[in-house]
């Protein structure tokens, strides 16, 4: 098709705004999909996602629709998911499209998300269609909503389009706003081929299959395209689209969206947000998103150690549809051979983890997540340190720099006094507020990285009752006073439980740990102390009792002395016990303080 008839748009909101169900609505009604195919949240293949209700993954669908002046049109759809932690899709996304519909719930006004992801599509020099949803709801304020475009968004409230995916209203509005206001692809120029690859998956008949969004020039099989990034050559062995399940076709021409399977075995030779040109007559490369920094690591583990080559490969497979999770191999004398994995933040590490667990089958287990920490030392080289087992001595660390996020908490305003509460426990400083609308707030504060991983998120929805929502952004690096506080188990400190924490944290983390830690130890037939240690200063103790046996049983009657020498002679052989004892820590104990 011309380019003139194509139009490229992704659908951005907060989360649970009605974003899939709204593209559900437009494959209904360009009959993408008869009514015998259609279901809730077609787009979310995964059960994850179904089950959840969010959109993990973007996913790129064709459809054609006859606008009212009597002529055909090919809308390209990217469907992108709305949790903070996924921004990354939504960037590599928005790279290939003009045009975005940005959805706000009429009940719930304009979130966290929405602000970071209107950003997002303001730089890219997007067309941006508002839409509000959710009108059928008894409790919508459209006024309220409009407002908050204008004052929030900087976004005229006359352009906005009134719907509701779920009933089918105003529908047909949002396919003629599409045709009309998102501008018509335009070719770059260049004398050849230019394609952007925005995804990719791995299939077991077809091996790597690219998602591309092709800028310049026509795709099609047969041809041989270079990977700029790569530098590898490939011959193109089948193109085509999605209507939302692959179709073949001839060519994809400019300005259009599908994908392209070549003779490309190895997940790690398709770099996402690289250029494919022409061979022969090669273009330079398009101005690709940004590098995707992991800021979360943890360690994942096989449960059972012979299971380490199967989890290699299947990490090799998830990275290839997930471009943000990298992972390198790391050992642990607690837990063997496993990975040390990055990820964007906390949802994604979730994610990550249940679909090695569910679409892959493994058994893992995961160590205590952790950030990247800018080490200074007396030398003055920078180590960059994302393991507490690297940390050198203290006696050689000049400073420690800590990364920190600039936080945007929305929240009634009645809950304000307990969430500013919540932001100084977790170290934080709140740098503004600004009133949004009668009703709500908006918080700006600067936090800690390390303070928000755990339950951050979990406790603003808990103390705002749900109405609470939070975005961040990275804001660079801090001093701080962090220290390393470690696990002593009858002396030997067990790497798996070491961890980075700020000193005025240490004493209750290392209570919290030695507590846990003190259930599932079993007693030996000697006492086990469990320490907290920062360097050689013990600040919690816990202690296993010793198994003992009753050795005066056999006394009865007679003189004291007798059962105080029976005691004695134990005292003695478990003092000698203690001294040369060592204690095996069972791997489910390990797997019950990971999951606490």
């Amino acid at each position: 098709m011309d380019a003139a008839h194509i139009r490229n748009f992704s659908i951005i909101a907060h989360i649970d705004h009605g974003k899939t169900t709204l593209s559900d609505r437009l494959l209904h009604r360009t009959g993408t999909i008869s009514d015998r195919e259609m279901q809730e949240q077609l787009l979310d293949s995964m059960d994850l996602e179904r089950e959840r209700g969010i959109t993990i993954k973007a996913h790129p669908v064709t459809m054609l629709y006859r606008a009212a002046n009597g002529e055909n049109y090919e809308l390209n759809l990217i469907d992108t998911p709305g949790h903070v932690d996924f921004s990354y899709e939504v960037s590599r996304s928005l790279s290939a499209c003009e045009g975005a519909l940005l959805i706000v719930d009429a009940a719930q006004g304009v979130e966290a998300q929405t602000v970071a992801n209107v950003h997002l599509a303001m730089k890219q020099n997007l067309a941006i269609i508002p839409i509000i949803n959710k009108i059928d709801l008894p409790h919508a304020n459209v006024p309220l909503t409009r407002q908050q475009l204008e004052e929030i968004l900087a976004i005229p409230s006359d352009t906005a389009l009134l719907a509701s995916a779920k009933e089918g209203i105003g529908i047909d509005e949002i396919l003629e706003a599409i045709v009309a206001r998102i501008p018509a692809p335009k070719p770059t120029g260049e004398k050849s081929l230019q394609a952007l690859s925005f995804d990719s998956y791995f299939d077991t008949y077809k091996g790597v299959v690219t998602h591309v969004r092709v800028f310049n020039g026509e795709l099609e099989a047969g041809m041989l395209v270079k990977l700029l990034h790569s530098g590898k050559t490939v011959e193109v062995k089948e193109v085509g689209s999605f209507n939302p399940k692959p179709y073949v076709r001839e060519r994809l021409e400019t300005g259009e969206t599908g994908y392209l399977t070549a003779n490309i075995k190895s997940p790690l030779d398709v770099k996402l947000g690289d250029t494919l040109t022409d061979s022969r007559f090669p273009s330079p490369a398009l101005a690709g998103f940004q590098e995707v920094h992991p800021m979360v690591f943890s360690g994942i583990y096989p449960i059972n150690t012979a299971d380490y080559e199967h989890l290699k490969a299947n990490l090799a497979k998830l990275q290839l549809n997930d471009s943000a999770f990298v992972y390198q191999s790391e050992s642990s004398v607690a837990l063997g051979f496993g990975f040390r994995c990055g990820f964007l933040g906390l949802l994604h590490l979730e994610i990550v983890q249940e679909r090695l667990r569910r679409e892959y089958g493994m058994d893992i287990i995961a160590t205590y997540p952790s950030v990247v920490y800018r080490v200074t030392l007396t030398d003055k080289t920078l180590k960059e340190i994302d393991n507490p087992a690297y940390l050198p001595e203290p006696n050689y660390i000049e400073k420690i720099e800590e990364p920190r996020v600039k936080a945007f908490v929305i929240c009634p305003n009645e809950y304000i006094g307990d969430m500013m509460a919540l932001i100084s426990e977790k170290r934080g400083a709140v740098q503004h507020t600004e009133t949004l609308d009668p009703r709500r707030v908006m918080l700006t504060s600067c936090i800690p990285l390390n303070e928000i991983l755990i339950d951050f998120h979990d406790r603003i929805k808990s103390i705002t009752h749900g109405y609470g929502s939070m975005d961040y952004e990275h804001d660079g690096c801090q001093e701080s006073d962090m220290v390393k506080l470690d696990m002593l188990v009858n002396g030997e400190p067990v790497d798996a439980f070491s961890c980075i924490v700020h000193r005025s944290k240490a004493e209750g983390r290392g209570r919290a740990l030695a507590a846990r830690l003190k259930e599932v130890i079993p007693r030996q037939q000697f006492q086990v102390a469990i320490q907290a240690a920062i360097g050689g200063k013990v600040v919690a103790r816990e202690t296993v009792s010793a198994l003992r046996k009753d050795v005066t049983a056999k006394c009865y009657g007679g003189d004291i002395t007798r059962k105080r020498k029976l005691l004695e002679k134990q005292k003695e052989g478990k003092k000698r016990m203690k001294a040369i004892g060592s204690v095996n820590i069972p791997q489910e104990a390990f797997i019950e303080v990971l999951k606490a």
